[in-house]
């Protein structure tokens, strides 16, 4: 049976003319016009080599090489990247999502039916099948937002991170992407807050695991944290959208959970990265304004195509308040299924701030930390099982 090519581009042009070139050649193909459209097709085709375009809406090539690449089914199936972009960072970033080759447009047809065999060749219809050639486990990506500030996504996505690493004894990573915003460094008495402004700063082809691992901080929780600028004047670095995703992809592969504080805006960052997350935990509290912001948030994130299954619902009771909403009445105006509530601990949370550490640990014995245990709980068994020993 000849080899089976599927071809992932929105330009329709070059479906119709490349495919009918690689027909010709006796491939068998199969086309789609998008990035979910494609994953579609190469989890239930599962073929022997995927052409894949970068510059497509809604999902671009990077994330759906990423998920090619974190599915069992598809992690072994050759990629080669078929794109305009040619910079240098372009095809570094295309490689670290997983593509296999990284060809620019326009070439000429023999060059590419020359690395289309050579592709094929070396995967033996498949680069899975290889038993020398292991698979990366990608990283479980968890990103926190909510719909306005003073909600507690940072303090959510710092007990969540504690509780996790000491659950699991997993090796995670708890980044703030919110470059001027940052809060950790003070909350956590850390001594260095540049982290993420010095990989902003560095060109996306010299952002490596290695350079990335650099910038990390071990907290004493044994989490580590790559933590935000607290200069507001940072926040300029919020441009820097493609960084971004160099820092997310090359986490993606240096541990096993990452959990990525996202601030309290749809910014163009937040909204380039949030197909990339796993699951996606909104922060908000029970009361009417902030929950209808909450499901406005919500609605706008399955607009920019993340799944709504991805979707969980955290209620933070921060404060003691007779205004506040039942669990119930919340749930019927926000729409969307609560995953978690935190009930009111103010002084835990001054006290473990005064202690620079996350409440959830500063005492086995709390209400608090028993239900971010149970939080992390639910987050391990929605995340696939590792394969390491």
């Amino acid at each position: 049976m000849s080899e089976k090519i599927l071809i992932i581009d929105d330009d329709l042009d070059t479906l119709r003319l490349v495919g009918l070139m690689l027909q010709k050649q006796g491939y068998q193909i199969v086309a789609a016009g998008s990035g979910p459209q494609g994953l579609e097709l190469a989890f239930s085709e599962i073929p022997d080599l995927i052409l894949l375009d970068v510059m497509m809406p809604g999902m671009d090539g990077y994330e759906v090489a990423r998920r090619l690449r974190a599915n069992e089914k598809t992690a072994g199936i050759s990629i080669l990247m078929f794109t305009a972009k040619s910079q240098l960072d372009d095809k570094v970033t295309g490689f670290e999502a997983g593509a296999d080759d990284y060809l620019t447009k326009p070439t000429h047809p023999t060059e590419l039916q020359a690395h289309v065999k050579a592709l094929l060749a070396r995967s033996g219809k498949g680069r899975g099948q290889s038993p020398t050639t292991p698979v990366e486990e990608p990283a479980y990506l968890i990103g926190v937002i909510g719909a306005r500030g003073g909600l507690g996504v940072t303090a959510v996505a710092a007990n969540l991170a504690a509780a996790l690493q000491k659950k699991t004894s997993a090796d995670l990573v708890l980044a703030e992407f919110r470059p001027g915003q940052g809060t950790l460094a003070f909350d956590l008495g850390l001594e260095r807050s540049e982290g993420l402004a010095e990989l902003l700063n560095t060109s996306p082809a010299e952002i490596t695991r290695k350079v990335v691992d650099e910038k990390f901080i071990l907290h004493p929780s044994g989490v580590k944290i790559l933590v935000a600028s607290t200069h507001p004047k940072d926040a300029i670095l919020l441009n820097n959208v493609q960084h971004f995703e160099v820092i997310l992809s090359r986490m993606q592969f240096m541990t096993r959970f990452v959990i990525v504080d996202l601030g309290n805006s749809l910014n163009s960052v937040t909204q380039r990265l949030m197909t990339t997350f796993n699951e996606v935990i909104v922060v908000t509290e029970p009361f009417e304004s902030t929950l209808l912001h909450s499901r406005e948030l919500m609605d706008d994130l399955v607009s920019l195509g993340v799944d709504k299954s991805h979707i969980y619902v955290a209620v933070n009771y921060r404060l003691r308040s007779e205004m506040a909403l039942s669990v119930p009445q919340a749930q019927e105006l926000i729409k969307y299924s609560i995953d978690v509530t935190f009930t009111p601990a103010p002084e835990l949370f001054h006290q473990a701030e005064r202690r620079q550490t996350m409440a959830c640990i500063l005492t086995q014995e709390s209400l608090t930390t028993q239900q971010y245990n149970t939080f992390a709980g639910k987050v391990e068994s929605r995340a696939p099982k590792s394969t390491k020993k």
